[in-house]
Parts: C-alpha cells; sequence; structure tokens
C-alpha cells in the first residue's frame, strides 16, 4: 500500500473510531460497535496479520464486555435502589424513543422520565422514585465511565496494530 493510502487508511479509521468514543455519551449510541467496525474494516482493507487476529480478537473481546457493562451497571445501580424490572425496561423504552425523536440527547432525559414516572406509578412516592432514578444516573455514569475507558483500549490496541503495519 502507498504511503498516502495507508496515511489515509490510518487517518479515517482513527476518525470513526473517534466518533464512536466520543458518541458513548449517547447511551444508546453503540459507540463501541462502532469502533469495532471501524477495526474490522481496518483490517479488511489492510489484510489481517498474526498480531492483528490477536489484537482483534482482544477489541471484540472488550466491545462484548463494553455492551454487557453498561448494561449491567446502569441496571444494578437502579435494582440496588428498588427498581422494578417493568420500571427498568419503560426506562429503556423511554432512552431508545428519546434518542429516535430528540436526537442526540433525548435518550437522557427520555430514560429517566420514564424510569421515574414508572417507579412513581408503581410506589406512589416522590422520594421512592426519586432514589430510584439516582441510582439510574449514578448506574449511567460509572458505566459511561466503564465504557469510555473500554474504548480507549481498543483504540490503543488498534494503534498498535497500525504501527506494527505502518513500520513492517
Amino acid at each position: 500500500m502507498t504511503g498516502w493510502l495507508e496515511a489515509s487508511s490510518i487517518f479515517f479509521t482513527l476518525l470513526v473510531m473517534l466518533i464512536g468514543l466520543f458518541g458513548l455519551v449517547i447511551p444508546i449510541f453503540p459507540g463501541g460497535t462502532v469502533i469495532w467496525l471501524a477495526a474490522l474494516v481496518y483490517g479488511l482493507v489492510n489484510q489481517f496479520n498474526t498480531l492483528g487476529i490477536i489484537l482483534f480478537i482482544l477489541i471484540t473481546i472488550l466491545m462484548i464486555a463494553g455492551a454487557l457493562a453498561d448494561n449491567i451497571l446502569m441496571g444494578a445501580k437502579a435494582r440496588k435502589e428498588g427498581a422494578s424490572w417493568w420500571s427498568l425496561f419503560w426506562g429503556f423504552v423511554g432512552g431508545l424513543l428519546g434518542t429516535i425523536f430528540f436526537p442526540p440527547f433525548g435518550g437522557l432525559l427520555g430514560a429517566p422520565l420514564l424510569l421515574y414516572l414508572s417507579e412513581y406509578w408503581r410506589l406512589r412516592s416522590i422520594r421512592q422514585a426519586l432514589r430510584v432514578t439516582r441510582g439510574l444516573l449514578i448506574g449511567w455514569g460509572w458505566s459511561f465511565l466503564a465504557r469510555f475507558g473500554i474504548g480507549l483500549l481498543m483504540i490503543f490496541l488498534w494503534g498498535i496494530w497500525a504501527w506494527s503495519n505502518s513500520s513492517a
């Protein structure tokens, strides 16, 4: 591959990965998957070597871990505060609909709002509903930090791969 083509490949892959990384701010946005897809396309364009295969497997494992961490941390904190599964479902629906109809930040409002309304309807207690909603938001913060750290690690591993390809 010529020098400018290789540099373009690295630039565009990194650009897409950074979009995925900063897209992690939006809860419904699959930033880890975007980073993973960018690494996959990079591997297909630049051909997988042994190191590339190993690093891509690690990137894949991290992508799956990031998706699981997101769901576990958000739901677990809200559940710890007393949220019902039904309310968590409505919170998910609120996040999804908010993101679809009021992008990019509608999900940030929709999820806690529907969770709050569902818990208030269930418990008839403003205090309890607020406690559960606060739990969701705290879990959201922790999940963002976990996903962002995992995204950075995915990009770092790809960087090792890209650097080894360019120095070969």
